[in-house]
């Protein structure tokens, strides 16, 4: 796979999650059920694939999903959005078989039958995936979201136009827990019919992001380069978001440094080289400038430039982490991988780096393993890094502005 997101990267990276330890015969629920392996079921004339948690009573008699009181909820809900269930969707569950007295799957379980799911994601190509509860969202992510994965409440409300699987990804509560509320309109049922509300919205709309982003990365250690892009930056007038990588997270104990820096000027170019002494005292220039700046977690770059480059960052005009939380205060939000997945389909462009980027001591000060990336890798995660931010802001500029 030459990048991030080669078009190939579906069948690789889904196939690449089977761990042959995980299948039916390990599970073993199909043995006492009456619809063991139950089939994906619907038409799916809309392109929709609605992805829930597990057969109930109802379904396993009858062999197909969505057959008892919460499926006629999640019926009734999507009629009022001129959608039949049967009709304009494909349903799956995160597992296919019944489980005892209808507990809530394993994480065992769901892992034994992600290879289903994926088979349907693979072969049907969905426009739109409704991922419908916890179960669901594990099914779904668990194997490619390599942090703490979080419940639906983390997860409820973003359409996330994922590049991988192509299609928008829009989880949101279990039609269950909207009928566990009573009759009635609940705060929870309003919010879980905003949610598909929105997602339903977004059927007929193209991925907003598509291809390889990779090419918009100019990574360099041609000092002369360096410089006439530093000297031609004084002249900026539009915003650029930078970003640092270091040999930890605080600069204060000896022998800490910053390895190399990207400068991201526009939505499709960014610039990111190693830091040396001949490009030093030009690049000082440019954080005493009075270009405007942007960063993920001002603090971190504010730090460091104090700390080992003796400048003041003038002209801060923008921190996305701060935005993303006046945005949004649910916790858990505003990590820059989060943002990065839900706004622009992007899943592990950090992967490469991650492991060597964090100590093992709890010592704030202490060295991570930075100097063991290869160098092309590294700036090209940092050069992505500054590529996001600046594009997040512009996001969070517009709809801050427009108070959406």
């Amino acid at each position: 796979m030459k990048g991030f997101f080669s078009s190939k990267s579906l069948k690789k990276s889904s196939s690449a999650q089977i761990d042959r330890r995980f299948s039916c015969v390990t599970c073993g629920l199909y043995k006492n059920v009456l619809s063991p392996r139950m089939e994906p079921h619907g038409k799916g004339k809309k392109g929709i694939l609605v992805i829930g948690e597990a057969p109930g009573e109802w379904e396993d008699r009858r062999g197909k999903q969505w057959q008892g009181k919460v499926g006629r909820v999640l019926r009734r809900t999507l009629r009022e959005f001129d959608i039949e269930l049967f009709e304009d969707c494909v349903c799956v569950n995160a597992i296919n078989c019944r489980p005892p007295s209808n507990k809530t799957p394993s994480a065992f379980q769901i892992q034994c039958c992600r290879p289903k799911v994926w088979k349907v994601i693979e072969e049907f190509r969905p426009k739109l995936i409704l991922l419908l509860g916890n179960a669901a969202l594990e099914s779904f992510l668990a194997g490619r979201w390599k942090k703490k994965l979080g419940g639906i409440t983390r997860w409820r409300g973003w359409c996330i136009p994922d590049r991988e699987v192509e299609a928008w990804v829009c989880p949101t509560y279990h039609p269950s827990y909207i009928e566990r509320k009573g009759k009635g309109e609940s705060v929870e049922e309003l919010i879980w019919k905003q949610d598909l509300e929105s997602a339903l919205s977004l059927l007929s709309e193209p991925l907003p992001y598509r291809g390889n982003d990779e090419k918009y990365i100019e990574c360099t250690i041609d000092v002369e380069r360096i410089r006439r892009f530093l000297k031609e930056l004084r002249e900026c007038k539009v915003f650029v978001a930078f970003d640092y990588e270091t040999t930890g997270l605080k600069p204060h104990s000896k022998g800490h440094r910053v390895v190399c820096v990207s400068i991201c000027t526009a939505d499709n170019f960014c610039i990111s080289f190693p830091i040396t002494s001949s490009v030093r005292g030009i690049f000082k220039r440019f954080l005493r400038s009075e270009v405007p700046k942007v960063a993920q977690n001002i603090k971190f770059e504010d730090t460091w430039s104090r700390f080992y480059f003796r400048e003041e960052v003038r002209n801060w005009v923008w921190d996305t982490m701060l935005a993303s939380h006046v945005l949004d205060n649910r916790p858990g939000i505003t990590g820059l991988k989060f943002q990065v997945y839900v706004r622009f389909g992007v899943l592990g462009y950090d992967d490469k780096v991650a492991p060597y980027l964090s100590s093992n001591s709890k010592d704030a000060n202490a060295f991570n393993r930075i100097d063991k990336v290869p160098l092309n890798d590294l700036l090209l995660y940092c050069g992505l890094d500054s590529l996001y931010e600046r594009r997040l802001a512009k996001l969070q500029m517009e709809e801050i502005r427009s108070g959406s």
